[in-house]
């Protein structure tokens, strides 16, 4: 096998993880919210820590939501000077900016990571589980380094299209 499909391959796996755990996520928050409804509202019980996991579940679902548009190329993009370039030309551009991308994912990732190994956001609590804050502080980085292989993915199909005739994907 070679390196471009086992990383295309690793690639799609990742995007599936994530996939799922967006759903599940997602399905989370629904099922908390609901609870959270029949039981204030009609025994007059509601769950206190109800909001507080249901926007942690938010926003992981929302991190890795995005990390899934990075692998499908569905960020907001302004794409008319790709489209209009030769099959060759435009694998080369695609290739340039996702290096860059990659390098502000990773210093991202980088400063992320940094702060939540600091002291004190380590000793944080949340207000009403009292979990420790940075147990959600770490889906930053743990999101970015999974937008950080898609772009790498993503470079490896650009270099691969740059070697079939033409320039053309295959």
């Amino acid at each position: 096998m070679s390196a471009p499909t086992l990383v295309e391959r690793l690639d799609a796996a990742l995007a599936l993880l994530e996939q799922i755990l967006v759903v599940l996520l997602t399905g989370g928050i629904t099922a908390i919210m609901m609870a959270q409804v029949v039981l204030r509202y009609f025994f007059g019980a509601p769950l206190f820590w109800a909001e507080e996991i249901s926007v942690q579940l938010l926003v992981f679902a929302s991190v890795f939501g995005l990390s899934l548009l990075t692998r499908r190329g569905d960020l907001v993009s302004i794409d008319f000077v790709p489209r209009a370039l030769s099959p060759r030309a435009h694998h080369t551009l695609m290739a340039a900016l996702g290096a860059v991308m990659l390098a502000i994912v990773v210093f991202v990732a980088w400063l992320a990571w940094g702060w939540i190994s600091r002291p004190d956001v380590r000793l944080e609590l949340s207000a009403t589980t009292q979990l420790p804050r940075w147990t959600t502080y770490a889906v930053l980085p743990v999101g970015l380094a999974c937008m950080a292989w898609h772009q790498v993915a993503a470079i490896v199909r650009h270099l691969g299209g740059l070697r079939q005739p033409g320039g053309a994907s295959g």
